[in-house]
């Protein structure tokens, strides 16, 4: 059975995910593959329809988890409120989440950007010795970049 573009493309982001040390890139990439080559497409629409909204969900369950199991308590959570430190992170969180908004509206119009995403990060890894967070928040600061350099043709 002769390899398909489709199904070189997975290989190839399976090979980026593992140079760029991004288990999430080369698993989710494999998981595809591997339906593609069952012939299971067929869910193709429901994963790209749920699968964001799905991992989502879980990335909240896992950043709340420490106020369920009380390892974070009420006395933690009202400097947050009250010193600069505090507000700066709630301001961070904030600008963050609506980055990643921006970056998820970027990935649904232009996926392809994903390859440039994860091969910049190899970039970032190697040579900033930088830390891969994944791709949504990636996608999130070229959309900033988008708008800058959309604003700046403006001028030029």
């Amino acid at each position: 059975m002769p390899v398909l573009p489709g199904e070189l493309m997975l290989v190839v982001l399976i090979i980026i995910g593992l140079i760029g040390r991004s288990p999430i890139i080369a698993t989710a990439s494999s998981i595809l593959l591997v339906l593609k080559l069952t012939s299971l497409e067929r869910y193709f629409p429901s994963v790209e329809r749920r699968g964001m909204e799905l991992g989502l969900l879980f990335l909240t369950i896992s950043v709340l988890v420490p106020f369920a199991s009380e390892k974070i308590s009420w006395k933690e959570i009202v400097p947050l409120f009250t010193t600069l430190v505090g507000v700066l992170a709630l301001t961070g969180g904030a600008l963050a989440t609506y980055m990643n908004g921006k970056g998820l509206e970027v990935l649904r119009a232009q996926p392809h950007l994903i390859v440039g995403l994860v091969i910049g990060s190899i970039i970032g890894i190697v040579l900033l010795r930088g830390i891969p967070v994944g791709p949504l928040m990636a996608a999130g600061i070229t959309a900033l970049l988008i708008k800058i350099f959309e604003w700046l043709q403006r001028f030029f």
